[in-house]
């Protein structure tokens, strides 16, 4: 998420230089996935659309950190997959965002088996060589799961997590979105800002085919919407919103408050849906799917802080960074869980 968890997001990443559960690249006669039964994935004016159809995104961020274990997830992918999955299933939910890259393609299996894509991260820390995305690319392009690459999350506020600046932050991700287009033209690719980037910022960067706007704006989304319709003609989703399940005001546990913040903002989303209304929002990935205590301390503890930038969250204005999931660490469900299967779940 936002600058809190820095320290943490970057020390984990320094301990894994490749993921354990790597798989092969896949040979050049390979089945290209997309272009199955599934339907191929294209972008149309502000609409994704696989087979043809515009998609709405019911997702949600998915980065499964068990108890007393750091950033990237690795083995927690694994660990957690039938218990996330079928509960995500039975919400309704069709996507999910990550962090780091599945590489375990026994996941990517799972995924696709509910009915699951992946809008999957593959660049995401600038300490890493800009060849690690492609490797990635290679290796996954002809898993089904696969909706789409995303490079970088809010890396406007964090330099992708090394202090770069704006400017070699943007050429890095030009080069890196450039490599993938030569070796993939099946999916989409996608970078994560944080809050609105300006009109400038869009146009340096012609190989981003979808735009991810992390946005924390209390209960509302305000005039992002407009702003977007006025901005750019290229689909755009949520790719970070929601509250935390703590509230700094009591203080104390306020599931409901949540809850209450994930259906106005999901309904919101759902008003300016391209697939459904004609919109300019192709749908949202809510932050998160699951508690994460690494985050503020102790990673075997639940502990409360934490702060970030780009506004705040309903109702206290604090980013409480271990207290985001729908479903807490041990996947008990929250209201939040339940107000996105009401709008979600057919």
């Amino acid at each position: 998420m936002s600058s809190p968890m820095l320290r943490g997001f970057v020390l984990g990443l320094l301990m894994v230089a490749i993921q354990s559960c790597a798989v092969e690249p896949a040979g050049p006669n390979a089945p290209v996935a997309d272009g199955g039964s599934d339907g191929a994935i294209s972008v149309d004016g502000r609409a994704i659309k696989v087979g043809g159809k515009a998609i709405q995104l019911k997702g949600v961020c998915w980065n499964p950190v068990g108890k007393g274990h750091q950033h990237p997830p690795r083995d927690d992918y694994a660990a957690f997959a039938d218990q996330d999955i079928a509960l995500m299933k039975a919400a309704g939910i069709n996507v999910v965002r990550t962090y780091d890259t599945i590489r375990d393609t026994r996941v990517l299996d799972k995924l696709h088996a509910a009915g699951i894509r992946v809008i999957m991260s593959v660049y995401a820390y600038g300490g890493e060589p800009a060849t690690r995305a492609s490797e990635h690319v290679t290796a996954l392009k002809n898993h089904p799961a696969i909706l789409m690459w995303s490079l970088g999350n809010e890396w406007n506020y964090n330099g992708l997590y090394t202090g770069m600046s704006f400017n070699d932050s943007m050429a890095r991700l030009n080069q890196i979105a450039a490599a993938i287009k030569a070796i993939d033209t099946t999916h989409p690719i996608a970078t994560v800002y944080g809050e609105m980037p300006s009109r400038d910022t869009l146009e340096r960067m012609p190989d981003v085919d979808v735009w991810g706007l992390n946005m924390y704006r209390g209960i509302t989304f305000g005039d992002a919407f407009d702003k977007w319709k006025g901005l750019s003609q290229k689909p755009m989703f949520l790719a970070e919103y929601g509250a935390d399940a703590f509230n700094a005001k009591l203080p104390g546990y306020d599931p409901e408050s949540q809850g209450t913040a994930t259906r106005a903002l999901t309904e919101e989303i759902l008003e300016h849906s391209t697939a459904n209304k004609g919109g300019v929002c192709s749908g949202g990935t809510l932050f998160e799917w699951s508690d994460e205590w690494w985050k503020s301390g102790n990673p075997s503890q639940h502990d409360n802080g934490g702060a970030a930038p780009g506004g705040g969250p309903y109702p206290d204005g604090t980013f409480n960074e271990e207290w985001w999931g729908i479903v807490d660490v041990d996947r008990n469900t929250r209201p939040a869980y339940e107000a996105l299967k009401r709008l979600y779940a057919p």
